[in-house]
């Protein structure tokens, strides 16, 4: 039997923090490019530019909290919402700590930052009276960073920076666009295992995580990228909506011997349309429509995904 997901957000909900968003977007922008004008003229930037640029980094943090708890809490299954119990004050916390810690330890601490922050949205969102758990650890993602983007990043720097010091008056377009191939390859392995440390979450004696084999996956994600990236984007809507499929298709729910899955009923074509005019819509609007495409593109895709 399939049990039908929901999600109840109206850009009625979600306008009002959106427009706030947007006028402290532009506002910071207008202050930003006074600012580098009269640095450029020799002007001394003032201390209040410094409180303004503060004050809307803890509004934006405010903002993304409630945008964050909005969406939360108008996921359904079976009727019934989550609810989403976690405080500002402690977020803010996370945040200020979090990022004290990482410029102190110069970015390691950063993967605990990360699983800190994930795990209070997590943790405190409940269906049922129950609360979910996240499971995944700050030190495995530490070893995903560093085993898959840094490590690597680091190999092709040195190597590409031996190649151009050979050769530095035959660097071509076609060195340049091997790199970025290179570039690529190496997000590959780390967008996989970054979801899947994600999706590692207890509810009541249940555990969701995904069941999928690395390679596999690794060649879906690269055959979408390509085809996002040949088309200049065109393609990407397409790719985010099979790419949904098939790891919704391959994430479970476990119980000692009792193994349930998720699902999504494809309609890739008219999904495709739909996305491409919720963005277009967007693009004309000059953001304002944001509210709506959210609300519209959610309640077509989460009303088609299932647990059976």
């Amino acid at each position: 039997m399939k049990n039908y997901f929901g999600f109840n957000l109206t850009a009625k909900k979600l306008l009002p923090i959106w427009l706030i968003f947007y006028f402290l977007f532009i506002t910071s922008y207008v202050v930003l490019i006074n600012s580098m004008k009269n640095i450029q003229s020799g002007t001394t930037p003032s201390g209040m530019l410094f409180l303004f640029l503060f004050l809307l980094f803890l509004v934006a943090f405010f903002i993304s909290f409630y945008i964050a708890k909005i969406i939360i809490e108008n996921f359904t299954y079976k009727d019934k919402p989550i609810i989403f119990n976690g405080k500002f004050g402690r977020f803010v916390g996370l945040i200020l700590v979090g990022l004290l810690l990482s410029i102190i330890t110069l970015g390691v601490y950063m993967a605990w930052f990360i699983r800190n922050i994930h795990r209070f949205f997590v943790n405190n969102s409940v269906y049922e009276n129950e609360s979910f758990t996240f499971q995944g650890k700050g030190g495995r993602l530490f070893v995903i960073v560093l085993l898959t983007i840094f490590l690597p990043i680091i190999a092709l720097t040195i190597i590409m920076s031996k190649v151009f010091m050979v050769n530095p008056e035959h660097v071509s377009i076609s060195n340049m666009i091997f790199q970025q191939i290179i570039s690529w390859m190496i997000m590959i392995p780390y967008i996989y295992f970054i979801y899947k440390w994600m999706v590692n979450i207890d509810y009541k004696n249940y555990n969701i995580r995904w069941e999928t084999e690395f390679w596999n996956s690794c060649g879906k994600l690269a055959l979408e990228i390509f085809l996002s990236v040949i088309t200049i984007g065109i393609y990407s809507p397409m790719a985010v909506i099979k790419l949904y499929a098939y790891f919704t298709e391959r994430t479970i729910v476990q119980s000692g011997d009792v193994k349930r899955k998720f699902g999504f009923d494809t309609d890739n074509i008219n999904d495709f349309l739909f996305i491409w005019g919720q963005i277009l819509l967007t693009i004309i609007t000059l953001g304002i429509y944001y509210p709506w495409s959210i609300s519209k593109i959610g309640k077509k895709i989460l009303s088609r995904t299932y647990l059976e």
